[in-house]
């Protein structure tokens, strides 16, 4: 099988719905500092392309997990391959996420860092695929909700490929 990739959501669309979200958190944290998390490696694009449209100081931080592997389903367990370097306590955090499917990797996550004390923690997200959720997550930021396909680009992967693609796509498996 090979893959092929049909553009779902053009650059400038989601350039322009990142600028309109991160107006929103800017306009939200109006008068404080927020510290990003970027979960990587799928969200480091997006959070990049958000930090630098907010206009409050922002300070960044990095944690791996992955439930992925190599599939295109998540297997369910939740494995940290990177925590973050700083500490949390007293801070304002907002969770940045390439996309939330299942909510299972996310509920684990948002558990782990609210026992370490932040002034508060919001979760914003570049995808929603709110069809796939079997844990409840309370979403802040939403730039789309998309129905339930496999997505690459702007940081999200298939084994790894992809990543690099300056739009949303969608994977289709075709025979070669």
């Amino acid at each position: 099988m090979k893959e092929k990739i049909k553009i779902f959501l053009p650059e400038q669309k989601v350039n322009a719905r990142i600028a309109e979200v991160a107006k929103k958190i800017s306009e939200d944290y109006a008068g404080e500092e927020v510290h990003l998390i970027c979960v990587l490696k799928g969200s480091v694009f997006f959070t990049c392309e958000l930090a630098k449209r907010i206009t409050v100081p922002v300070t960044m931080d990095f944690m791996s997990c992955s439930s992925y592997g190599n599939d295109i389903k998540s297997s369910g367990v939740v494995k940290i391959v990177k925590d973050l370097d700083e500490p949390l306590e007293g801070k304002n955090v907002l969770v940045v996420e390439d996309i939330i499917d299942s909510g299972r990797t996310l509920s684990y996550l948002l558990d782990i860092l609210e026992k370490r004390n932040p002034k508060s923690m919001r979760l914003c997200t570049l995808l929603d695929k709110p069809d796939r959720r079997v844990k409840d997550v309370a979403v802040d930021y939403t730039c789309f909700e998309i129905p339930d396909e496999f997505v690459v680009g702007y940081g999200l992967d298939y084994a790894q490929k992809y990543r690099n693609l300056p739009f949303i796509g969608v994977v289709e498996f075709v025979d070669e």
